[in-house]
């Protein structure tokens, strides 16, 4: 009949419509309030009041020992570029994952104060150095040769640093400059054993020079990377997009230290407080995490029957459906991984990117129950 066949054809109509006032009367996320640069006062109030008490380690920790860092580089670049905010953890890795991503804020998360101290040591470093030669001589105290191409590729200007002796001299001149130009230009209030922690932390450096490791000075490089390998390693595709692979790179992460937007925080994954204060901060300004780097602090969580603390914290930070963590992994010869952060000569280390928000979800479903369920599902 035509009446029936006419209120047929409206029906697509009336669906439409309403599938569209569905979508407009959904909530949307404003779009971030994000500062473009922190003043010193206002960067020195978030990493004093996000932090918590220092905490303890197995290691120092000085430099990165995973040599697979780069191989998410790509992904993380195509699939999350431009970011809102970046966590992280641990030392000078951040800085490429950082680059991948170009986020407007980031914030390093670390249970250790040395490791905060670690990175107001690397801020003043790349403030008072213009270009990678000059960060790289002060940070392992050793003269440039007067001879050396500046813009030579970063296995170059390693090669050209490491021969020379470190200079105690150049050291003491160098580490004053530091402590000043944090405590004096920036006004920084560092405690005395702050600068017992910065002096130890740069004399680590000017001891093990490029072949610095994860353990420290007087560990030999081999299973664990020194910093010269891990700055000269590649992606599979054999390029290098490292902080220091170029200066384009270097002044990515120069410019972002001198906006004050790289935080170095102390807390515990689980703790009660550092985490949340970041959630609380970027909800605030409407930001959202693009991505957050966990290493394998994930292992030693569920080791210490602690993640359920985390996963609580992670939950509150503000994500979206293409929010991601990157997860260091040990792998197993047959493929499988470990929940043990043991690394057995059987094994690899793998960088690998996770999503946030199906974890959130599986979490408060309460099928997260072992290691194993959080790496399941690698993106």
């Amino acid at each position: 009949m035509p009446g029936m066949h006419s209120r047929h054809r409206r029906i697509p109509y009336v669906i439409a419509l309403l599938f569209t006032l569905i979508v407009c009367l959904a909530p949307v996320r404003a779009a971030d309030t994000l500062p473009a640069r922190l003043s010193d006062e206002e960067f020195w109030k978030l990493v004093s009041s996000m932090s918590e008490p220092d905490g303890s380690f197995i290691s120092d920790n000085y430099v990165s020992n995973e040599r697979s860092y780069q191989d998410v580089f790509e992904d993380l670049a195509k699939g999350h570029q431009p970011s809102s905010a970046y966590i992280g953890v641990g030392p000078e890795q951040n800085f490429t994952y950082i680059l991948a991503l170009k986020p407007k804020i980031a914030f390093i998360v670390d249970i250790r104060r040395q490791n905060l101290i670690e990175h107001l040591m690397y801020k003043a470093l790349f403030e008072l150095s213009a270009d990678r030669a000059e960060f790289l001589s002060r940070l392992f105290s050793r003269p440039l040769p007067r001879d050396l191409d500046r813009s030579a590729g970063i296995g170059n200007l390693l090669d050209a640093l490491g021969p020379q002796p470190a200079n105690l001299e150049t050291f003491e001149k160098n580490l004053d400059a530091i402590e000043n130009h944090l405590i004096k230009d920036h006004g920084f209030s560092l405690s005395p054993s702050d600068l017992v922690s910065l002096q130890k932390v740069y004399l680590a450096f000017r001891a093990g020079g490029p072949s610095l490791t994860y353990n420290g000075p007087t560990a030999s490089p081999g299973v664990m990377p020194g910093f010269g390998e891990i700055v000269r390693v590649t992606a599979r595709d054999g390029i290098n997009r490292g902080f220091l692979a170029n200066d384009e790179n270097y002044q990515t992460i120069r410019e972002l230290q001198k906006k004050n937007l790289l935080i170095p925080v102390v807390g515990d994954f689980a703790g009660p407080h550092a985490l949340k204060s970041v959630a609380e901060y970027l909800n605030n300004h409407s930001a959202t995490v693009s991505a957050f780097y966990t290493s394998n602090v994930e292992q030693y969580l569920f080791l210490n029957n602690v993640w359920k603390e985390f996963y609580g914290n992670v939950a509150a930070l503000p994500v979206n459906s293409n929010s991601i963590f990157v997860r260091g992994v040990i792998v197993s010869v047959g493929g499988e991984y470990s929940s043990s952060p043991v690394l057995p000569p059987t094994s690899h280390y793998e960088t690998g990117l996770f999503s946030i928000p199906d974890l959130v979800q599986e979490f408060r479903k309460g099928t997260v129950l072992a290691y194993s369920d959080i790496v399941s599902h690698r993106l």
